[in-house]
This record gives C-alpha cells, structure tokens and sequence, in this order.
C-alpha cells in the first residue's frame, strides 16, 4: 500500500502524504515514494509546477520513530539520501500546503520549496537537539540565511515548537491562508506557475538557486556524516528512549 499519492491535474504534480492514523510520520518506503513522485513529475513534459501537501490538518510529524530506529539512515544510496537529492534539485517550482505538524524533515523539507502556505494550526518544530542528534536536509545553512543567526538559533538549538505566524517571520513560510482555503489557495498558486511561461520560470528558479548550490550540498553531506555518528551517542539514545516510554529524559549524567 502506498502512503503518497500523486496526480496530475491541470499540469499540477499533486503529491500527497497519506498516512494519517500515524500522522503522515515518514518511513523508508515513502521516502522513496516521495523522491519517485517528484522525480517523474520533474521528468514529465505535461508538468509544469508541483504542489506538495498532507491534509489541512496534518502535514507529517516527521519521520516514523520506530522505523527510524530500525533503519537508520544509512548516507548516499539510502531512501533518505535520494530525497536529499531530488528534492533541491527540482526544476520546476514546488509549492508546500502545510496544517497541523510540520515537524523535524516536515519543517526542514520546506526550506526546499519556491511557496510555502500554511494554515493557522500548522505547527513547526526543529527537535534535532533534544533528540540528541544535529539538524538535516542543509537547515544549519539555510535558516540562518533565511531568517538570521539569532532567529535561527532560537530555533535550532531550543528545538521548541513554533507558530505558522513565527515561520512566517523567520521566512520559511510566505504567507498563512484559513485552514479551509489552505489546499484550494496552494492549488491556485500551484495553477498560476503552470500558466506562465515555462522555460522562464525554470530559468528564474535556476538563477536564485545557483549560487547557494554547492554550500546546500556540503550542507547536507556533514550535517549527514555528524546526523549518523551521534544517532549511536548516550545522549541520543537516552533521548530515543524517553521518547518511546513517553518520559522526560535525564541529560544530568552526560
């Protein structure tokens, strides 16, 4: 069974996360079905922009702990890695409807995207420091160039749940639309790209991504290599742990 969704509907790539008893958490097998999805829709000639949403009120909680702990991102050639790859590499614009949780990958993800509309009750969170592990997906370079150092820190180094108003602030969000008109809102803007012209806007996204290009790609490589040394770290695992049981972890002893 898959648990992402995509159609193609007036030269809109509709991907869909559809997972939501377990809150569109991500696994190894929709992180490849996600990669696939943009990568065709990149690919095909009938595609003119791509639109990436959950439901309005659940956007994904990030990855599948369980799974995550099973099969730990394992670098170049995991399904984690080829997302990493397809994603900021897309030609074509993506615009992201986020409601309800965006967290870890759900936030970092968006600062991948051209357009990103959230709804009132989306709900962002940065948790990599309290899960004992670092920041991914290039978000120590990106927010910083976003949003500045101070509002980045606060961000990634607290690790605390934010606003969709607070994204907004920070950048990563362009604006915030009524959770009932969060979908229809990014499938209108998601429509307007399609309409333009096609090669001027892969060329226009292509000139304001150039120059960050290598800096996000050595972003993602280190982020990675350090991501993967501290999952095997005590503070990690007690965090892993704590959050399993549902208790409060004990950092005193490290």
């Amino acid at each position: 069974m898959s648990f992402v969704l995509s159609k193609i509907e007036n030269r809109v790539a509709r991907i869909q996360l559809a997972r939501l008893d377990k809150k569109n958490a991500i696994t190894a097998e929709m992180y490849t079905q996600i990669a696939e999805a943009l990568a065709a829709a990149d690919r095909d000639p009938q595609v003119r922009a791509l639109l990436l949403h959950g439901a309005a009120d659940c956007f994904t909680a990030g990855n599948d702990v369980g799974d995550f702990l099973k099969r730990p991102p394992s670098g170049e050639g995991s399904p984690t890695w080829r997302f990493f790859e397809v994603l900021p590499h897309l030609s074509k614009p993506i615009v992201a409807a986020v409601g309800g949780p965006a967290v870890g990958i759900g936030t970092t993800l968006l600062l991948h995207c051209d357009l990103v509309y959230a709804a009132p009750n989306a709900r962002f969170q940065l948790p990599f420091v309290p899960l004992g592990i670092v920041p991914e997906f290039a978000s120590t370079y990106l927010l910083p160039l976003l949003a500045g150092y101070q509002r980045a820190a606060e961000l990634l180094l607290l690790g605390q749940p934010f606003s969709a108003e607070k994204a907004k602030e920070v950048g990563i969000v362009t604006d915030v639309v009524a959770t009932e008109n969060l979908l229809s809102k990014a499938a209108e803007v998601a429509g307007m790209l399609a309409a333009l012209p096609p090669e001027s806007l892969r060329l226009t996204k292509q000139l304001m991504k150039k120059r960050h290009g290598q800096a996000v790609a050595e972003a993602i490589a280190e982020e990675g290599k350090i991501f993967r040394e501290r999952l095997s770290s005590p503070e990690a695992k007690e965090a892993m742990s704590a959050f399993l049981e549902k208790r409060k972890p004990d950092f005193s002893r490290f």
